[in-house]
């Protein structure tokens, strides 16, 4: 076990049930449909917004982490994530892995809204065996529109080793 997985056990653990508030700017139809396009999405209803069903794809707003503006390059890990997407781990020499996600659509993102999600660290586990420790830490995601409200619940896991 190493110094610094105890210490991401540790400043995770210290976050438990704590709201962190992220305002993620307006959808704009531009960006969901750049969205559904690097999807591969060949269903008109998410690539014109002339199309009678036009709609944002569903995992767009899952896929949020920033606002309009990104992250300026200091924010990055060298591993590309950002230094606080998965907590307790910015600064330190750890591998990040996802560990699974379930997602809880409620409503489609709402064009011209703002959005905004609340993350909440709800558990802070050790697993593994031996030298095969690994933390995994399980975040809260709550998406929501300005009038349309709740629009997304999103369960993440990340694997810490």
């Amino acid at each position: 076990m190493t110094d610094e997985l105890e210490t991401v056990h540790a400043r995770a653990t210290a976050l438990l049930g704590t709201v962190e508030r992220r305002e993620l700017g307006r959808v704009r139809a531009a960006e969901t449909i750049a969205f559904a396009r690097a999807c591969a999405e060949d269903d008109p209803r998410y690539l014109d917004t002339d199309h009678p069903a036009f709609a944002v794809h569903p995992l767009y707003l899952p896929s949020l982490l920033r606002g309009p503006r990104g992250a300026r390059d200091e924010e990055y890990r060298a591993d590309g994530m950002f230094a606080d997407e998965v907590p307790g781990t910015a600064g330190l020499d750890v591998r990040l892995m996802a560990g699974g996600q379930s997602i809880d659509f409620h409503r489609p993102p709402p064009l011209g809204e703002e959005i905004e999600v609340h993350r909440t660290v709800d558990r802070v586990e050790w697993k593994g065996r031996a030298n095969g420790r690994f933390v995994l830490i399980t975040v809260r995601k709550s998406y929501r529109a300005a009038a349309a409200g709740p629009l997304a619940s999103v369960t993440e896991r990340f694997i810490v080793r």
